[in-house]
């Protein structure tokens, strides 16, 4: 028999179930729950299409009445506050009567912020806080940047050769990476609610950016272009970056051009980089125009590398503001 799990076993999994609503849950937190007793999985979710049913919903059907006296995992507060979408979390917890929950993160919205818990200690169950916060916060980002600054989490891709170009100078661009790395960038629009480029590359490519991963084609982010008011049929449009605090995604994935690319950094709107960096040599275009850096000592400290692993022959680096990081790895 191997070790019994601990707490922090069990909210990883429900943290790798959150990843599965992330870019589909809406407005909602992208939530994961697992269920346990005697050991057992008995019960697991994560926010369906659209915000509902909630993680906690979905495992507590799962479960059934086993959930009585068993052990509940969430990535987040369970929701306090009236719904005409359904019945609220906490209340349904209660009602299942588990012996305690134990949770990532408190919720921010005002409208539960403490009172979930509340509800569910003034029932007699147990509830334990503040288990792999930091874990959790990274994989709900989208929900807390919006939250925190009012527009969608930023990631910003490139896709790179050795001496930092995206296209020939004659502007060839497909493909620098092969397939493996081309198929996790659309894992990536999957995981994302928008996608967006910038009008000179829909003129020049006139990109589709849809998901073409087999089963998931349903999950194709909505189109954005940057920079004109004219979008194509199906797009949508943004004339400047300060528009992207009235878009009602909460993440947002940039996939499009050096200049582009230019005038998020230049207006601090990058919160996650995805490189992916091809092992040739182009000579060509440069993934990036001026935005603006006029000293050296500025351009160090401000990114740090989550992750970076190989995909087939390319190799993926993975980085994060370190403002963001080093504020949620101190929770």
């Amino acid at each position: 028999m191997g070790a019994a799990r601990s707490h922090h076993d069990y909210m990883a999994m429900a943290i790798a179930l959150s990843y599965r609503a992330r870019g589909n849950s809406g407005s909602n937190p992208n939530v994961g729950c697992v269920i346990v007793k005697k050991g057992q999985i008995i019960g697991r979710g994560w926010t369906q299409n659209s915000g509902r049913p909630h993680a906690e919903a979905m495992a507590l059907e799962m479960a059934g009445d086993q959930t009585k006296g068993a052990d509940i995992y969430c990535t987040l507060e369970p929701c306090v506050h009236k719904s005409v979408r359904g019945p609220n979390c906490a209340s349904s917890i209660i009602a299942a009567k588990p012996k305690r929950l134990i949770c990532a993160l408190q919720d921010p919205d005002p409208r539960t912020n403490g009172q979930g818990f509340a509800k569910i200690r003034s029932a007699g169950i147990e509830v334990v806080e503040n288990i792999e916060p930091h874990k959790a916060r990274t994989a709900m980002a989208p929900f807390f940047i919006r939250r925190e600054h009012g527009r969608p989490f930023i990631t910003l891709k490139l896709a790179i050769s050795l001496d930092g170009c995206i296209a020939l100078k004659n502007g060839s661009s497909q493909w620098i990476t092969g397939i493996i790395a081309r198929n996790h960038g659309h894992l990536e629009r999957v995981h994302h609610d928008a996608i967006l480029v910038g009008s000179g590359t829909v003129k020049a490519d006139n990109p589709s950016l849809d998901v073409r991963l087999k089963g998931l084609e349903d999950r194709s982010p909505t189109r954005y272009q940057l920079g004109s008011s004219s979008a194509p049929s199906g797009w949508e449009s943004l004339k400047n970056i300060e528009d992207i605090k009235v878009i009602p995604h909460n993440s947002l994935l940039v996939e499009g051009g050096a200049q582009t690319a230019a005038s998020f950094m230049r207006a601090d709107r990058v919160d996650r980089i995805l490189l992916y960096r091809a092992p040739i040599f182009l000579g060509g275009r440069p993934c990036l125009k001026d935005y603006g850096l006029e000293h050296l000592n500025d351009a160090h400290g401000i990114w740090q590398l989550q992750t970076e692993r190989m995909l087939g022959k390319d190799r993926l680096e993975i980085y994060e503001l370190r403002k963001q990081w080093v504020m949620s790895n101190q929770e």
